[in-house]
């Protein structure tokens, strides 16, 4: 063999057995869970559904706090529907709803804000507190007054569930009114609305005029062409059939008192003066 040869493979030999190397193991493929083992769950962070006293320190204690304040309204409207028309205090309130575990802060915030500026509460002088309902009903008069009041006026009828919210024991004297009240279903919302059934306004019609009265369409025309139609009939429409506004008259503008004009640069003493000349 060639000498050449021999020194190079030497010397590749020397640099190979210098350098150092460095192995790397084969990576294992990653095992799928078997069907027979459950997923692992992720621990959930926070208070457990049970743990009342957590709830009201996490980030939702307002709607904690408001959730109070309706089980205190639901209860004084039920209360008032019952006939128990007297006030109760803060606490009287807060143990008939068993919610006697509210803190401190909850309990100024029900007192200085939340039940002072509801809609459905009465705060008394005493500084205590009662159902405010829509209509002032307490019996069976009061509601036969309302309704004879609303059909004089024309204030039209009353909605069927403030009459329930606001009258106690609402089903009883319904019953009792029967011959008095007639219901109404408003055609958008499908609700009851009760009007007066004054018995002392019924009249009989003549079937032929009930027949002409049916015939005429007045579905989509307003009172401006009915107003037209009767004139052109050689009718008289009604006019001021609705509620009069009052306008306030007109005060006159208060004019300023004439200032009587006095003499000016004492011309009212120009025959009096003398002029001396000095000589």
């Amino acid at each position: 063999m060639d000498p050449s040869l021999l020194k190079e493979r030497d010397a590749f030999r020397k640099k190979a057995m210098a350098t150092p190397v460095v192995e790397t193991k084969p990576k294992k493929a990653p095992t799928k869970p078997s069907a027979s083992e459950p997923p692992k769950k992720k621990a959930k962070v926070g208070p457990t559904p049970g743990d009342i006293h957590s709830l009201k320190l996490v980030s939702g204690s307002s709607q904690y706090r408001f959730g109070v304040l309706a089980k205190i309204v639901k209860h004084m409207r039920k209360r008032h529907q019952e006939g128990n028309l007297y006030p109760l205090t803060i606490d009287e309130i807060l143990d008939e709803t068993n919610q006697l575990d509210v803190g401190s802060k909850v309990k100024q915030w029900l007192v200085t804000e939340a039940l002072p500026s509801n809609p459905k509460i009465m705060t008394t002088p005493e500084n205590k507190y009662q159902f405010k309902p829509p209509y002032d009903l307490r019996d069976r008069k009061t509601m036969l007054k309302l309704l004879r009041k609303h059909d004089l006026k024309g204030y039209g009828g009353l909605l069927l569930e403030d009459v329930q919210e606001s009258l106690p024991n609402c089903d009883r004297i319904m019953k009792q009114l029967a011959n008095d009240i007639t219901y109404i279903v408003r055609p958008q919302d499908k609700k009851k609305v009760i009007f007066y059934n004054d018995r002392t306004a019924r009249f009989q019609v003549d079937e032929e005029l009930a027949k002409l009265w049916r015939s005429v369409p007045v579905r989509g025309v307003d009172d401006e062409k009915i107003e037209e139609y009767l004139e052109r009939q050689g009718l008289q429409a009604m006019h001021d059939h609705g509620l009069k506004k009052l306008v306030p008259p007109k005060r006159k503008a208060s004019r300023g008192k004439k200032r009587n004009k006095g003499p000016k640069d004492n011309d009212h003493l120009k025959d009096v003066l003398e002029v001396y000349d000095e000589s």
